[in-house]
Formats: C-alpha cells, sequence, structure tokens
C-alpha cells in the first residue's frame, strides 16, 4: 500500500476530490482491492486526512471552471467526514460559482456519521447538484452480499432508498448505479426498484 497525499486527480474529464480513506462497507467490486490509485491516478492511500486549508490549497491549482463535474470521490465515503464535504462544497459554489458539484455516495450516512443528526440527507440534496448511490442490488438480501456494510444493521438497504428519495426531494440530480458483478436477473430487479422510486439507474462494467 502506498500512501501519499493525492487530494485531486482527474478522471473522464472531470475533477475528483479525495478528503477521505474511511469506508463503512467492503464492497466486492471495490477499486481499493486491485491497485493504489484509480484509473491511471497516483496513489490516494492518504497520510493522513486532508485539513480544510489543504483541500483549498489543492482546489486553487486547478482551474475549476474548467471541468465537466467536480466530484467528492476518492478512495473513501466521503460522507464519512459529512460536515467536512459540506463545508468544502459551500467554498467551491464560492470560488466557482459555475462548477457543477457531485458527490459518489453509499447513501448510509445516516447509519453511521457522527456528523449525522437525521437531517444528513437533505442536507447533502440542498449542497450538491448530483448525487450519485450506489444501489448495488434491487433487494436487501444481494444488497448485503454486494455491498458487505460493517456492524451496519439490516435495514441498511431500505435507509439509502430513504436517503437517496430524500436527496432528490431536497433538488439534487439524484442517480442510482450498479456493477455488473450481479446476474442479468438481479440487475433488472434493481432497475425495478430504481424506476419504483423515479431515480435513474447506471450499469457500471466491473472493472479489476
Amino acid at each position: 500500500m502506498k500512501k501519499a497525499m493525492t487530494l485531486t486527480y482527474e478522471t473522464g474529464g472531470n475533477l475528483y476530490l479525495n478528503v477521505t480513506n474511511q469506508c463503512p462497507c467492503a464492497c466486492v467490486f471495490c477499486i481499493r482491492k486491485n491497485d493504489d490509485g484509480a484509473y491511471g491516478s497516483d496513489p490516494l492511500w492518504l497520510e493522513h486526512e486532508p485539513t480544510m486549508a489543504e483541500m483549498q490549497a489543492a482546489l486553487a491549482e486547478r482551474d475549476l471552471a474548467s471541468y465537466p463535474e467536480i466530484v467528492f470521490c476518492g478512495y473513501g465515503e466521503p460522507t464519512m467526514r459529512l460536515n467536512f464535504v459540506l463545508e468544502l462544497a459551500a467554498y467551491i459554489r464560492k470560488v466557482c460559482p459555475t462548477a457543477v458539484i457531485r458527490i459518489n455516495t453509499n447513501g448510509l450516512t445516516e447509519l453511521y456519521s457522527q456528523d449525522a443528526d437525521g437531517t444528513a440527507a437533505e442536507r447533502v440534496g440542498k449542497a450538491f447538484d448530483e448525487v450519485s448511490i450506489s444501489l448495488n442490488g434491487g433487494n436487501s438480501e444481494v444488497y448485503n452480499r454486494v455491498t458487505r456494510p460493517k456492524g451496519l444493521p439490516e435495514n441498511a438497504f431500505d435507509t439509502m432508498l430513504t436517503f437517496a428519495q430524500t436527496c432528490k426531494a431536497a433538488g439534487a440530480n439524484v442517480a442510482f448505479t450498479v456493477v455488473d458483478v450481479i446476474t442479468p436477473e438481479e440487475i433488472a430487479e434493481a432497475q425495478a426498484k430504481a424506476d419504483a422510486v423515479g431515480i435513474p439507474l447506471h450499469v457500471r462494467a466491473y472493472i479489476s
């Protein structure tokens, strides 16, 4: 495991922000199992969690207005530092009002974040233009098998669904994702679940 302080990296034309390595899940498809970085980036394992000053300094080195999206997604679950990412999103909005800001999340914030107070989903939905949430399956059995939430209650799947709907109601463009490590039948069930709550689903290819 190579450690560095890679706080921003580019992928697919977008700018990605690496704010934490903490994660309460051990998803079977997690890219962290295969490499120290993502899509050719420098190592994303952090020497320490970045401060606000460090993140702002890293952002100052980038032309924020040149990116289609600025994405909170590194080698961890960004909402593990909920207040931090909300403050950083507000800072980006201030210095680059035209920025489209997205967060990639597991949607389980209400279950684990010490910052959460029952309004986390609404706060996220108001702070971010786009929220991408790992659906990972069409029912709790598949979800728990694929996501493998560590030490979280059995209602993790339902909590994630509620989080997604609350973010949408707060004004964010919300999308679900699944990775094609599940069967076509399970993907179809996930599609039906997404359709039932009126949220689009994107199927991602597994990258080994």
